[in-house]
């Protein structure tokens, strides 16, 4: 009862440090999951390119950032770039590395949403005169975001699970100011109990969120990820 105290008395002289590492850590699992969505959706659509040059260009791509560990993309970007007089802030490098790294899934969870499409309403709308651009945004796009929301959901509860790497290369997140607590207070194992025990809250509440979303789009059970 005494360490819990302790702890907690910690906590409230650490305070305004933590709470801006908290609001770094939302506002970076925000801002990656939009553009991670945005990009996604970019890259998705050059799957769809007549080009061949094209396709294999976006595969590799893809190929590549889920082949390769997040971190490694984020010390090239970070550590690696000075060597060649390129200096980036640590939210730019998260910002750019997290966005190149959550575009490859989620253009590749769309990719298979747009598989299980029927393919016969692709080509009722060319036989009607439609263009392809108009076919993606009218048609493809749509039902591909409805039929990827609980892969995309998850992919943003992991966006926020994942902004914990960042304190690697400097950037003052929530995991980096708890990490400050425990190194000023040596109570290590309170500290890291504590931080597991925000995180799970914030991923409970985003899991709800998601479900919810889920239930709006009216997806048949079979389809939603289990959490």
């Amino acid at each position: 009862m005494m360490g819990d105290l302790a702890v907690l008395q910690d906590v409230l002289v650490y305070w305004p440090e933590i709470a801006r590492g908290l609001a770094s850590t939302l506002m970076l699992s925000v801002i990656i999951t939009l553009t991670g969505l945005i990009a996604g959706i970019a890259v998705f659509y050059l799957t769809l390119s007549s080009s061949d040059v094209c396709r294999r260009a976006v595969q590799g791509y893809i190929s590549i950032f889920i082949g390769t560990p997040l971190i490694v993309f984020l010390f090239l970007l970070y550590y690696g770039l000075p060597q060649w007089g390129i200096k980036l802030t640590p939210l730019t490098v998260a910002v750019l590395g997290f966005t190149l790294n959550v575009a490859a899934y989620n253009a590749r969870y769309m990719t298979t949403a747009y598989n299980g499409l029927d393919p016969s309403e692709i080509e009722a709308a060319k036989a009607q005169g439609f263009t392809s651009r108009q076919i993606f945004h009218l048609m493809t796009l749509p039902q591909v975001l409805r039929l990827s929301i609980p892969a995309l959901t998850n992919q943003a509860i992991q966006n926020l699970k994942d902004t914990s790497l960042v304190f690697l290369i400097q950037y003052a997140e929530f995991f980096a100011q708890m990490q400050e607590v425990a190194l000023r207070t040596f109570r290590f194992f309170d500290v890291y109990l504590l931080t597991g025990l925000v995180y799970f809250i914030l991923v409970s509440v985003l899991t709800n969120l998601a479900r919810r979303a889920e239930m709006f789009a009216d997806l048949p059970p079979a389809s939603r990820h289990n959490r």
